[in-house]
């Protein structure tokens, strides 16, 4: 269903019906008297024509119900209900169903009444003959709305599903309908979400920032805390239901988030009876088979899911140049990679009663990762007296394994939306990430010699969050809660080289225990005024304890960082004005703590002219985010505009420094201060019912520059960059008899701008096509992407007072895939809504974004500078 009716306002996602003076179920539900702002797309006043101007006598009536769609028994959200006077015919009074349907009159005056219900793609309603009485309550139960359908000239036209929804509080991205995603991971999808850049390794940036925080179902997980380019290779595309982008958390969210907060919801089931999904796909690059099942009787549900994805026949080539002084290297290799990914999840939740409901979940994740390089490098100039040659062969191994486990409790208390609810979780990743270099003779016949990292990590989180909400009169809402969160992080590392055939420690091995214990606290409230303005305040305190070591130091001398406390406050303010229109301002100020992808102290010499090391010693860094947003729609097209604006001090950024042997190290540090100034522009249309169509532009100004005393010693890191960078999206949707659909999309992003030089730019497309078939039990598709070329190049450029580095990664990823799926079983829908699932979400450690080096594993091609951006959260 395209829900033309939402607008982005003020942290929180409202219809535009509301009317913030005198909304029946105020915020969320509770308080309001009920003259709510009725408009929607096909009847922008909101009443029916020759509604009254003047105010209408008021008395202490209610009246409720539930509207649900007649055909899939869903509840029809944010549709609009007038009340009508069966003496003068006209609207007296309306208001605005909330998300799950349900919507309720008060202060109405005895008399007799008609209810009117209306929302685009679906027939008007009429339920006649409602008395109301004094101090009466009355339930008109369930309404069902049948949909808008009709056939002109042999073509049938129905009301869809946007794509592409605008959401109380954040914009949502209706994955199952996007069939050129299928048999694809979850980085393919995430290209297709509005706001968001994902380049070809599978890093995820947000708004220029690529400190992404991406959540699982409202959860975090280790392995997304790990990396999030391999969480997202990890998860099915057939998996994920939506993706929700949140810009503007409010301060019961963690402290974490630059830019904003990224939750992947996958597929689930809360219907009675049982059901079995089987999804397949086999392609030239890969193969994929999950299969999902969900069973409910009564009060109890279970969910069973396991999804496996074979990687195969990926390609790739590197060169690189890199020039220090009069010394010059050049590099370049021939990469493959193949990998097989699995997702199982086992879930179980049960209503003990009208007001208590438990939940519980094990996720587990797996991923084998294998890649090699053939690696050739010349060195040539400075003081060599001749070219000096070599030619390695490199193995990577590169294997993890998630588990998360989640038991939640939720009770409702005795006003409406007044809850308390107690989540725990517990999450571990255990990772390998290993490399052994071969070092060939000059006619690459014999091992000469090698070198070899061996590197064990894991990454544990246990949590413990309480939280409280209670409506406070008619239009004010109060929240606050507590939280702690208890992480270990252990990294083994040793380093051996190849001598007489057998591999010798080039020095002792070590280990880095991190431990970091985090307790938090906020408080959060809700006003809307009589003049339909919606303000949300709030602040959280944060207070960090670490204690960090290595282990084969002398006496395991810790290493000093100290603790630290944070307030981070929070402000968005909305007003809606005429026409539908929505205005909202927001500020917010979030913390970024490093995660162990930034403080691994493993040395990565896979490529020795090319070293990855991280940092242990890194504080976190804070964001200061202004943001304005203006929405609305245009007949059938709905447009959104947003401008922005962040500042990050102590910012964390990958810094590069060349020896005098010319060889390369990245590492990490706090450079110091960080601005990003931008817009946001995105639309989305529904054109007769059955063809969808939008896109959305980004554009953003990035300054970086290196402030710390610790680092501006050195020549080659006293640096500044800035520049403008630009990404775009656009997709479309078509509809077609007799089950068939076609879908297209097409995207690109530009230069990146980091500290030390730039990152190039790049482009994907598809196509895919997709026949239903059995009454929608099954279907059957194809797709393909990057078709018209063979291969896909991306530039990095690295300029220093003292070296240049200039690499060109070239991926060939032209694809083809054929998709199944089919269901077995049925299922029956429950008359009650069930309740809302509650569950925690860490989101306060820095990522960088995936796919660079987080545990001693090698990139395909020489590291790239780190994205010039900020980072987000739930």
């Amino acid at each position: 269903m395209n829900r033309i009716n939402l607008l982005l306002l003020g942290g929180v996602l409202l219809p535009i019906q509301i009317a913030f003076a005198q909304m029946p179920g105020g915020f969320g539900g509770f308080g309001g008297s009920g003259n709510g702002d009725r408009r929607n797309a096909s009847n922008p006043t909101g009443m029916p024509a020759g509604a009254p101007e003047q105010p209408q006598p008021k008395g202490n009536g209610k009246i409720g119900g539930l509207l649900m769609d007649s055909t899939t028994n869903k509840p029809v959200e944010f549709a609009t209900v007038a009340l009508i006077s069966q003496k003068t015919g006209k609207a007296i009074d309306g208001t605005t169903a909330d998300d799950k349907g349900r919507f309720t009159l008060t202060k109405v005056a005895p008399g007799d009444y008609n209810l009117q219900a209306t929302f685009l793609g679906f027939q008007e309603k009429l339920i006649r003959n409602i008395k109301v009485e004094k101090n009466a309550d009355i339930q008109v139960g369930i309404i069902k709305l049948s949909p808008d359908v009709r056939t002109l000239s042999e073509v049938e036209v129905t009301g869809q599903r946007s794509i592409v929804e605008e959401k109380v509080d954040r914009l949502v991205y209706n994955a199952e309908k996007d069939v050129t995603s299928k048999g694809g991971d979850a980085a393919d999808v995430m290209r297709r979400v509005p706001m968001l850049s994902v380049d070809l390794d599978g890093n995820v940036s947000l708004r220029g920032s690529s400190n992404v925080r991406v959540l699982i179902n409202n959860k975090p997980s280790t392995i997304v805390a790990a990396s999030v380019a391999d969480a997202l290779k990890q998860i099915p595309a057939d998996m994920i239901k939506s993706v929700e982008v949140i810009t503007s958390p409010s301060a019961k969210y963690d402290a974490e988030g630059s830019a904003g907060i990224i939750n992947i919801i996958t597929k689930k089931n809360t219907l009675q009876g049982a059901t079995l999904n089987v999804d397949g796909g086999v392609g030239n690059r890969g193969t994929s088979l999950g299969l999902n099942g969900n069973y409910r009787t009564g009060k109890m549900g279970f969910s069973l899911s396991g999804h496996g994805r074979a990687m195969y026949n990926i390609k790739g080539q590197f060169t690189n140049e890199q020039m220090r002084g009069s010394l010059k290297t050049m590099q370049e290799a021939d990469t493959r990679n193949s990998g097989l990914h699995g997702f199982y999840n086992l879930g179980w939740d049960y209503d003990i009663n009208s007001k208590n409901v438990i939940t519980a979940g094990v996720r587990y994740g797996t991923r084998n990762q294998l890649s090699t390089q053939d690696l050739f490098t010349r060195t040539s100039g400075g003081t060599l007296p001749a070219d000096v040659t070599s030619f390695r062969h490199v193995d990577i191994k590169d294997l993890s394994g998630t588990v998360d486990v989640n038991v939640d409790y939720t009770r409702t208390l005795s006003k409406p939306q007044q809850e308390l609810s107690v989540l725990t979780q517990f999450s571990r990743n255990n990772r390998t990430n290993n490399f052994i270099s071969d070092l060939f003779n000059e006619n690459r016949a014999n091992v000469i010699g090698g070198t070899r990292n061996d590197n064990q990590s894991f990454n544990q989180e246990s949590t413990v969050q309480v939280d409280y909400q209670s409506p406070i009169r008619k239009n004010q809402m109060l929240e606050l809660g507590g939280k702690a969160i208890f992480r270990q992080v252990n990294s083994d590392f040793r380093y051996l080289t190849l001598q007489n055939g057998s591999y010798t420690e080039l020095q002792p091995a070590n280990a880095l225990d991190y431990d970091q214990n985090v307790v938090g606290s906020y408080l959060s409230y809700t006003y809307q005024s009589k003049s339909k303005y919606t303000l949300k305040v709030g602040g959280r305190y944060e207070y960090t304890m670490i204690d960090a070591r290595f282990q084969a130091e002398q006496s395991a001398s810790p290493i000093n960082i100290p603790n630290y406390g944070n307030f981070v406050p929070s402000i968005n303010l909305s007003k809606n004005l005429a026409g539908g229109k929505t205005i909202k301002l927001a500020y917010n100020r979030r913390l970024q703590r490093p995660g162990i992808q930034f403080l691994n102290p493993n040395v990565n010499a896979a490529n020795p002219q090319n070293i990855t090391v991280g940092n242990p010693y890194l504080s976190p860094e804070l964001s200061d985010n202004l943001e304005a947003s203006l929405s609305a729609y245009i007949k059938s097209v709905y447009l959104n505009l947003t401008v922005f604006g962040r500042q990050t001090n102590n910012s964390i950024q990958s810094i590069r420094t060349a020896d005098e042997r010319g060889v390369i190290t990245t590492t990490f540090d706090n450079i110091g201060t960080e601005k990003a100034t931008g817009i946001n522009l995105f639309g989305n249309a529904t054109l007769f019912s059955k063809w969808q169509i939008g896109g959305g532009f980004d554009a953003f100004y990035v300054y970086l520059s290196n402030n710390n005393s610790g680092t501006i010693m050195d020549p080659t890191l006293r640096q500044s960059n800035s520049g403008v960078v630009f990404s775009g999206r656009m997709f479309t949707n078509l509809q077609i008899k007799n089950g068939w659909g076609i879908q297209g999309f097409g995207g690109m992003r530009g230069n990146q701008i980091n500290l030390q030089g730039t990152t190039g730019s790049f482009y994907m497309y598809s196509l895919g096509v997709r026949k239903d078939f059995l009454n929608k039990k099954g279907s059957l598709g194809v797709a393909a992407e990057n078709f018209l070329t063979n291969s896909m190049k991306v530039r990095t450029a690295v300029s220093t007072p003292t070296f240049s580095q200039n690499s060109l990664n070239q991926m060939f990823n032209r694809g083809v895939r054929m998709t199944f799926s089919y269901k077995i079983g049925k299922m029956s829908f429950e008359q009650q809504p069930r309740r809302k699932r509650k569950s925690v979400s860490n989101d306060d450690v820095k990522g960088d974004g995936g796919g660079g080096n987080d545990g001693g594993g090698q990139q395909a091609a020489p590291a790239a500078p780190a994205g010039g951006g900020n980072r987000p959260r739930q």
